[in-house]
C-alpha cells in the first residue's frame, strides 16, 4: 500500500510521528472500531474484551486482534483493551487529533444532505466551503455556510486551509472538478460522483457509488430467491442464464 506520508526529522519541532505502514483492509477497519469504542464509553466501559469489540464492530476477533496488533495495542490477558485508549491510538493514527477542513463541490441533492450533516463535527470534519455550477444554487446557505460559485475554488482553498474534497456533482462534471481540487494542492478526495476519476500519483480517491452497493444487494437477492427455489431433494436442476448457458444448483451462475 502507498501511503503518501512526510514524516519530519527526529527531534524537529513540529516534526509528524512515523506512522505504522497499515495494511489497507486494516485503515478501512479501524473507523468501524472507533465507532464501537466511542459507544462503548458512552455507555460507561472502560474496558472492553477482543471478543466484545468485535461484535461491536462486526469483524471476528482474530482479525481484530492483528488489526491492532499493528498499533502495537495488545490488550490485558483478563481484561481486555482500555476503551479510552484504544479511542486515541486509533484516532491518533487515523489523524483525527486535528480538525480538518472539507471543501463541498456540489449541492444537488445529495450534496445538500451532505452540507446539512451534523455528524462530521463530531468525527474530526469541518465543512468549510461549498462550491456549485449552478447559479441558482451560488448564494444560497446551507447549515451556516453559503454557496459559492466553483470559479470561487482556487482562491477558497487556499483561506479556509481545504485538505480534502468532496465531489457531489453529476458524473459529467466530477473531473473537471476533481482537475481544480488538485490543482489547487488538495490530495484527498472522496467521490459521490458515479465515475471514475483520473488522478496524479500521490493523490488519494475514494469512491462511494450508491448504485453499486445496491445492485451487489440485488445480486444477493437473487441468489437467496433462485436457493430457496431449488428441489428440496437436490438433483441436477439446471437454471438457465442469459446466451443460452446453464448452471446446476451446485454452481454459481456467475460469468468468469
Amino acid at each position: 500500500m502507498s501511503q503518501h506520508r512526510h514524516p519530519g526529522a527526529p527531534g524537529r519541532a513540529g516534526a509528524i510521528p512515523a506512522l505504522p505502514d497499515l495494511p489497507e483492509a486494516t485503515v478501512a477497519r479501524l473507523p468501524e472500531y472507533l465507532r464501537a469504542l466511542h459507544n462503548l464509553a458512552d455507555s460507561g466501559h472502560e474496558t472492553v474484551s477482543s471478543e466484545g469489540l468485535a461484535n461491536a464492530a462486526g469483524v471476528n476477533s482474530a482479525k481484530l486482534r492483528k488489526d491492532l496488533s499493528h498499533l502495537g495495542s495488545y490488550g490485558t490477558r483478563g481484561v481486555g483493551y482500555d476503551v479510552a485508549l484504544l479511542i486515541d491510538q486509533i484516532e491518533s493514527v487515523l489523524g483525527l487529533n486535528e480538525c480538518r477542513s472539507v471543501a463541498l463541490v456540489g449541492v444537488g441533492n445529495l450534496g445538500h444532505a451532505l452540507a446539512g450533516y451534523d455528524g462530521f463535527a463530531s468525527r474530526g470534519f469541518r465543512i468549510a466551503a461549498l462550491f456549485d455550477a449552478d447559479p441558482s444554487r451560488v448564494g444560497e446557505q446551507i447549515n451556516g455556510l453559503v454557496v459559492r460559485h466553483v470559479d470561487e475554488l482556487p482562491r477558497v482553498a487556499v483561506e479556509a486551509s481545504i485538505s480534502i474534497g468532496v465531489i457531489a456533482t453529476p458524473a459529467p462534471a466530477a473531473q473537471a472538478v476533481a482537475d481544480q481540487l488538485v490543482a489547487v494542492g488538495v490530495t484527498s478526495i472522496l467521490n459521490f460522483a458515479p465515475c471514475v476519476l483520473s488522478v496524479p500519483e500521490g493523490v488519494d480517491v475514494r469512491k462511494v457509488d450508491l448504485a453499486i452497493e445496491l445492485q451487489i444487494l440485488s445480486f444477493h437477492e437473487h441468489r437467496k430467491a433462485s436457493l430457496t427455489a431449488l428441489p428440496a431433494t437436490g438433483g441436477s436442476a439446471l437454471t438457465a442464464l442469459p446466451g443460452g448457458l446453464a448452471a446446476t444448483d451446485t454452481q454459481e451462475a456467475i460469468g468468469t
